[in-house]
């Protein structure tokens, strides 16, 4: 059985070789993620042609994901490059400190309105939360406080505030610049860093459209505001990731494990898709195996039905990038094998035909025994409904555009197919597809299989046929 969970990797540096980026594409990577926080546009787009190419010459659908920098909040520099606070020593971040210039009473930051975010009491983390300081007393730009976390500071740390609001729009203008080449390069998604409400979303998918962008939209939870307006910001987007590093830092780690599962949950009852992220196999960037930690922390994302698990530096940067590629596939394989079925949705009014025949067929497959479901798609909407229902039958996406292939890439348990059926008759259409998974080895004679088309070939939303054949029996079937 196909592993159902997809995973997405980061590029860079240690993943710049076509030697490389065979052995992750060969170790199972669905989609690539290439972070706009780090290295220059011609980089980028090195990367997007090597991974196109291999991923041509290895015939997979590999999907792209650009994802922003978004405002990242962060201290200035120190004279000496670093410094090392105490507890309870007094420490300031001052706007007017010039951001070269900090040492072991001040340092600048590189958002000047911070200081309006912040009122006496409050917490404000560093360095992922690494050092922590207590808020005393704020006047004219300086925020004056107390080392309640002391530890080693260095330059260009980031800041959070415990418990969010900090007010930064979540789409810079160097965000704004980058869209352009999200829209250049024809990526698949388009991740959005710190979203706050359902109209970051909408904001970055107009700006997108406008620069002739296609790709969907991914908002990235990890403001604890966010949280707050989760179902509009999920509604408004097409996926969203639970980026544990920037979430956990506000919210507090204990709190992260619960706000996780009901994100995954809350994703797939408003059927879209759900990355999860962040230091999922933060001990292969140096190591060549996972620690058990990390084993159960995958394994129980995949529990909870999360569509993709993501590596970030374990993969751009990380000694092993294929190695823990394969270590993700042989986790999330294994995890899989104790999914049960779903009854999610099972007592809903549907809105749409192709909605409906989504739900059914997932509902039958499940319950007669059926090996195998073939959707013949334009948009992939159909698929992605299907994908919402917790089930082992893989789903064999048919499509002829690309970019719809490489969009459903990311879907769980969803693989992509290439097929045209726009040429052909309704009985062509059934044999070839067949026929076609006769070929791939996913079924044979005497297994049962589900085809999902419209009687209008390549016509968006058009979904309204749900057909059972049976292998081997299809030769037969002179008419539909």
């Amino acid at each position: 059985m196909p592993r159902r969970t997809k995973i997405v990797a980061t590029l860079g540096p240690a993943t710049d070789t076509p030697a490389v980026m065979d052995a992750i594409i060969a170790a199972g990577v669905d989609v690539v993620r290439l972070n706009l926080s780090h290295d220059t546009h011609e980089r980028h787009r090195e990367r997007v042609r090597l991974v196109r190419e291999r991923a041509g010459a290895a015939d997979r659908e590999i999907a792209i994901l650009l994802d922003l920098q978004g405002p990242k909040i962060r201290i200035g520099r120190f004279t000496d490059g670093a410094i090392t606070l105490t507890n309870g020593d007094p420490f300031a971040i001052d706007a007017a400190c010039p951001l070269m210039d900090g040492d072991w009473t001040q340092v600048g930051t590189t958002y000047p309105e911070l200081a309006a975010d912040v009122r006496a009491g409050d917490i404000l983390l560093l360095d992922d939360g690494a050092i922590e300081l207590l808020a005393d007393a704020v006047t004219d730009g300086r925020i004056d406080c107390t080392v309640v976390v002391g530890g080693k500071l260095s330059n260009n740390k980031g800041i959070n505030k415990k418990g969010g609001g900090l007010s930064a729009p979540a789409l810079t203008e160097k965000d704004k610049e980058d869209i352009q080449l999200a829209a250049e390069l024809q990526t698949d998604y388009l991740a959005v860093s710190f979203v706050r409400s359902a109209a970051d979303v909408e904001l970055a998918r107009e700006l997108l459209r406008a620069a002739g962008g296609r790709g969907g939209i991914v908002a990235k939870i990890e403001r604890a505001e966010a949280l707050n307006a989760v179902d509009e910001i999920i509604e408004a987007s097409d996926v969203i990731m639970v980026a544990r590093g920037d979430l956990g830092v506000e919210i507090g780690d204990a709190k992260l494990p619960a706000v996780q599962k009901h994100l995954i949950h809350r994703a797939r009852e408003l059927n879209r898709v759900v990355i999860t992220a962040t230091q999922m196999m933060q001990s292969m960037i140096d190591n060549p195996i996972p620690t058990r930690a990390e084993v159960f922390d995958v394994a129980n994302a995949v529990l909870d039905g999360t569509d993709a698990v993501m590596l970030s530096a374990e993969s751009s940067v990380g000694r092993f990038p294929a190695q823990v590629v394969e270590a993700l596939d042989r986790i999330c394989s294994e995890a899989e094998r104790q999914v049960t079925r779903s009854g999610h949705r099972i007592d809903s009014v549907f809105g749409r035909v192709d909605e409906a025949i989504a739900m059914a067929s997932m509902y039958t497959a499940n319950h007669l025994g059926v090996k195998a479901i073939a959707a013949l798609t334009k948009t992939g909407s159909t698929v992605r409904w299907m994908s919402r229902i917790s089930s082992g039958i893989p789903i064999y996406a048919m499509a002829g555009a690309p970019e719809t292939r490489r969009k459903m890439a990311i879907f769980r348990g969803v693989y992509p197919v290439q097929f045209d059926a726009s040429s052909k008759n309704v009985h062509e259409v059934n044999m070839e597809v067949v026929e076609d998974l006769k070929r791939s080895g996913t079924v044979q004679d005497g297994d049962l299989i589900i085809i999902t088309k419209g009687d209008r070939s390549g016509v968006e939303g058009q979904t309204n046929i749900m057909k059972i054949m049976r292998v081997g029996e299809h030769k037969l079937l002179v008419h539909d």
